[in-house]
């Protein structure tokens, strides 16, 4: 079983005075679109790591059979949202998913879960990586078995360092859209997607 935990903890400095994970899209708000999407997937354990605006996150996500757990350092960066999430995980593999990448599909969710599941099989240290014309995209699925080094990483931007340093374990799910490389950090990127 994977668990997918969704950041969802920023403070969307680089949106400007708006959270941009209570944006509106699609008829819902960004981070409901997301989460929806991860439902719809299938995954069985579904993780929403909150920080900034923890209140009005739960209530965009109400409707939805998640677990929410706050990171109360949410400041100091993306690690320790992921650290947060992890603790409380029971999955064998980890999905660490962005609360803005609102184009990525019920069915590349499933795919990255799909490849991982039978990558665990093979090697209880895989680490599957999605990639579209080369470029590696998001969300990045991490066997269970690199948990301590995760809660023990010290660099507060993320875990791309364990990735470079098991290289050899990467199981890489190629993709047929930008999707998994489209964040939405500044206003413009914002006006990109409700304009697609």
């Amino acid at each position: 079983m994977v668990t997918a935990i969704v950041l969802a903890a920023g403070n969307s400095l680089r949106m400007g005075t708006q959270n941009k994970l209570l944006l509106p899209f699609a008829g819902t708000t960004v981070i409901a679109a997301v989460v929806e999407q991860i439902v719809k997937a299938g995954l069985q354990e579904l993780i929403v790591v909150t920080g900034n605006e923890p209140d009005l996150v739960h209530q965009a996500l109400i409707h939805l059979p998640v677990k929410l757990v706050h990171n109360a350092g949410y400041g100091t960066g993306m690690t320790g949202s992921i650290q947060t999430g992890i603790q409380s995980a029971k999955g064998n593999g980890y999905m660490i998913c962005l609360g803005d990448m609102v184009l990525i599909t019920a069915q590349q969710y499933e795919s990255l879960n799909t490849t991982f599941e039978k990558a665990y099989h093979r090697d209880k240290t895989c680490i599957c990586l999605p990639r579209f014309n080369g470029v590696k995209g998001n969300p990045v699925i991490f066997s269970s078995a690199y948990k301590n080094a995760i809660l023990q990483h010290d660099d507060p931007e993320g875990c791309k360092a364990i990735i470079q340093a098991n290289n050899p374990h990467i199981v890489w799910v190629e993709m047929d859209d930008d999707a998994v490389l489209r964040d939405m950090d500044y206003p413009e990127d914002y006006a990109a997607l409700i304009n697609l």
